[in-house]
C-alpha cells in the first residue's frame, strides 16, 4: 500500500483551508479522518463500523470516549454517546460525494433510522458517520511520475468546525500516534 502518512502529522486544525461539502463533492478523496458516534448498542455497532471501514483501506483509531448527548436536560435526559475518531486511508481514491453514500450506507447496515430519529425526542442512534477532514489528491503532471507534482492536501469540512471537544481530542490523538510511530517524515502540509 502506497505510504502518504506525512501531511497529516503537521495538521495546524485553525489554518486548514475550510470548506463545504457542497464545494468539494467531485474532489478525489485518498483519506479521511472520521468521527464516528452511537448512543444506542455502541459496543456491538461500533465494531461492525470499524470493520466495514477496514474493509475499504487502512485504519488507525483514537481512543473511545463516552459523552453526554449535549442537548439532554434534567427534565428530558439522554443516552450517552460513545465516541472515536476514525482515520481511514483508502485503497483507491474516491469522490467526496461517493465517499459520503458509502458512510450513509454502513449507517444503513447498523439500522440507522433517520425517520424514527426524527419523530422521537430521545433518538437511539445506532451508528453516525461524519466526515471531519478529507485528504485530496491533485496530479499537477499526469505524464510525468515525479512525485514533486503530487499534491496532497487536508481539507476541513466547514459544517463540522469548530469540532466537538471529543472530536477535537480524537483528531489529536491520531496525529500524535501517526507521528510517533514514524509513519510521516518531514511533513508537507498544504493549506491555503
Amino acid at each position: 500500500m502506497h505510504n502518504m502518512h506525512k501531511n497529516l502529522a503537521d495538521l495546524s486544525l485553525e489554518t486548514l483551508k475550510k470548506q463545504t461539502p457542497e464545494q468539494l463533492q467531485t474532489q478525489s478523496v485518498t483519506a479521511v479522518l472520521l468521527a464516528l458516534g452511537s448512543n444506542y448498542q455502541a459496543e456491538h455497532y461500533l465494531p461492525l463500523v470499524r470493520k466495514d471501514l477496514a474493509a475499504l483501506g487502512e485504519i488507525q483509531l483514537s481512543t473511545a470516549f463516552e459523552n453526554p448527548d449535549f442537548t439532554s436536560t434534567e427534565a428530558q435526559p439522554k443516552p450517552d454517546y460513545t465516541n472515536q475518531c476514525v482515520y481511514l486511508r483508502l485503497v483507491e481514491p474516491m469522490t467526496l460525494k461517493q465517499l459520503q453514500q458509502v458512510f450513509k450506507d454502513l449507517e444503513g447496515d447498523c439500522h440507522r433510522q433517520r425517520l424514527t430519529e426524527a419523530q422521537t425526542p430521545i433518538k437511539k442512534v445506532t451508528m453516525d458517520i461524519d466526515i471531519l477532514l478529507i485528504e485530496t489528491f491533485i496530479n499537477k503532471n499526469s505524464l510525468s511520475s515525479n512525485k514533486d507534482f503530487e499534491e496532497y492536501n487536508w481539507i476541513v469540512m466547514a459544517d463540522r468546525y469548530p469540532f466537538k471537544a471529543h472530536e477535537r481530542a480524537g483528531v489529536e490523538e491520531l496525529i500524535k500516534v501517526h507521528f510517533l510511530k514514524g509513519h510521516m517524515k518531514q511533513p508537507r502540509c498544504y493549506s491555503k
